[in-house]
């Protein structure tokens, strides 16, 4: 019997390490980059762009004091949120994005607070993130609310957990009609967690995956507008939410 029980015992660790293996592959196979977002990698005349701990873009020309701080969706590479960044900089506006352990925001929610103590320039922060990074953004803005005063959520929207809807933010909740993953109906229910001012923008025709660069998701539904259609409109809200963010809501 003793033998049997060191045999179990041997097997179940041996299955333990295949997960754990197993989970590691997984979450260090993301989806993207897309060519056109390592194209938006390499710096212009009018972003400048830092590859590094994280990826930082600056406008060339304006020293910005707003910022945002970008959590990538689950198992989506980083860099495939270079183009939205590359023109969200370009209108005066510090972007970072933050690469997280295993692509995975959930283990890693409070990278911000790093980001936040390298710039110390910038006065006013917003946070944002897509899929589980918005999620993760939403949880960091819960638990530090002196912190960060926007937050962006592309197709997201908080846990139960995350009440925010007397935190006084600045929110913009941006979503494709035709998500597969983020449904409408997931959307509609995240009204009560967040801010009465809360700014919905619906992109008609958008899906899941073209909030970022990195091809098709499983579990989406095809879009019905082209991926730089869809990504300019989320430029555009983003971009909204961060100039009002000097006002009190």
């Amino acid at each position: 019997m003793k033998w049997v029980r060191i045999r179990w015992r041997l097997v179940l660790l041996l299955v333990v390490a295949l997960v754990a293996v197993g989970f590691v592959i997984w979450g260090s196979t993301p989806l993207g980059p897309m060519p056109e977002a390592l194209d938006a990698l390499q710096s212009t005349s009018g972003v400048q762009v830092e590859v590094g701990t994280w990826f930082v873009f600056r406008p060339v020309d304006f020293q910005p004091d707003i910022g945002l701080i970008f959590y990538p969706g689950g198992r989506v590479d980083p860099r495939s949120y270079a183009p939205a960044a590359q023109a969200i900089a370009d209108e005066g506006y510090l972007v970072v994005i933050v690469p997280m352990p295993l692509n995975l925001a959930v283990l890693a929610a409070d990278r911000a607070a790093d980001v936040m103590a390298v710039y110390p320039e910038i006065s006013l922060w917003a946070l944002g993130g897509h899929s589980l990074g918005g999620a993760m953004a939403a949880r960091y803005a819960d638990m530090h609310p002196d912190d960060v005063a926007g937050l962006v959520l592309w197709a997201s929207y908080p846990a139960e957990s995350n009440d925010l809807s007397d935190d006084g933010l600045r929110v913009a909740s941006i979503y494709g009609a035709l998500d597969g993953l983020a449904t409408l109906d997931k959307i509609a229910a995240s009204r009560a967690l967040l801010p009465v001012n809360t700014v919905w923008v619906e992109i008609p025709g958008g899906n899941h995956a073209q909030f970022g660069w990195y091809g098709s998701q499983g579990g989406d539904n095809p879009a019905r507008i082209d991926r730089a259609s869809q990504q300019q409109q989320i430029v555009e809200a983003t971009t909204a939410l961060l100039a009002v963010l000097p006002e009190r809501p």
